[in-house]
């Protein structure tokens, strides 16, 4: 027997989808060329940073290569152990904040060699919902709109990386008990 939520939320998006246009439409708003012009900036906008983004991927790559995420990772997993932080999940710690294809790759193959439902699998699932990759979006976004003083939305997005990190392993301790 299908719930009234499972109704809602099947129907939720194409609502949307057709309330959007329809909404613009009565407003008297030109859909489609406005749809163009958006576009256009997007265009320009993703343009302008792609060296960004390239400078990104190349140190992403170099910090991996280098072994340099491997040894941060020998160096700080018996501490976080203790506290009960799987140490197969460090990495992740470090990745999410840089890459979020990286991480999301990192977790696949986590939960393919832990399994599904292993507690290692749904720390590595809750920290990927519950962080973000602020280097990223710091580089990407920032740059594109020439914001060149991060430094205090860098420590706070770390910070708020830190804090979801703990977060979520402490949930899934308190949810599915390890």
């Amino acid at each position: 027997m299908i719930t009234w939520i499972e109704r809602l939320s099947t129907w939720t998006i194409p609502a949307l989808i057709a309330f959007i246009p329809l909404y613009a439409a009565f407003r008297k708003v030109q859909v489609y060329e406005t749809f163009i012009d958006g576009a256009k900036d997007g265009f320009g906008t993703a343009i302008s940073i792609i060296p960004h983004l390239v400078g990104m991927m190349t140190a992403i790559a170099m910090f991996r290569a280098s072994g340099a995420l491997d040894a941060l990772v020998g160096f700080v997993q018996p501490l976080l152990e203790r506290v009960g932080v799987p140490g197969e999940v460090l990495p992740l710690a470090l990745l999410r904040p840089i890459t979020g294809a990286g991480s999301l790759a990192f977790v696949t193959d986590l939960i393919k060699s832990e399994g599904p439902d292993s507690f290692v699998a749904r720390v590595a699932a809750t920290i990927q919902g519950s962080t973000d990759t602020t280097l990223y979006v710091l580089t990407v976004y920032f740059g594109a709109v020439g914001i060149r003083n991060v430094r205090y939305a860098l420590k706070v997005g770390l910070f708020s990386d830190v804090v979801g990190f703990f977060a979520a392993v402490a949930a899934c301790w308190l949810l599915f008990g390890g």
